[in-house]
């Protein structure tokens, strides 16, 4: 199986977060080069994204398509 062409591109506008969520494409999250979640968006805020349980801190965190 080949790889998308986004696989593990950033996420850097909200149009990706929205295109990421309403097609339900999984995404990794991580902090520096720790990977310390993914899955798929539930939630999108002006400060934050839900993924599973968990929310993450936009400003905090580095989102990467992970197909």
């Amino acid at each position: 199986m080949m790889k998308s062409k986004r696989f593990m591109k950033l996420l850097t506008s909200p149009i990706h977060f929205h295109t990421a969520m309403i097609e339900q494409i999984p995404v990794a999250v991580f902090t520096g080069q720790e990977m310390i979640g993914s899955g798929k968006i539930l939630e999108i805020t002006d400060f934050a994204v839900k993924i599973g349980d968990e929310f993450y801190v936009r400003e905090a965190c580095t989102f990467k398509y992970a197909v």
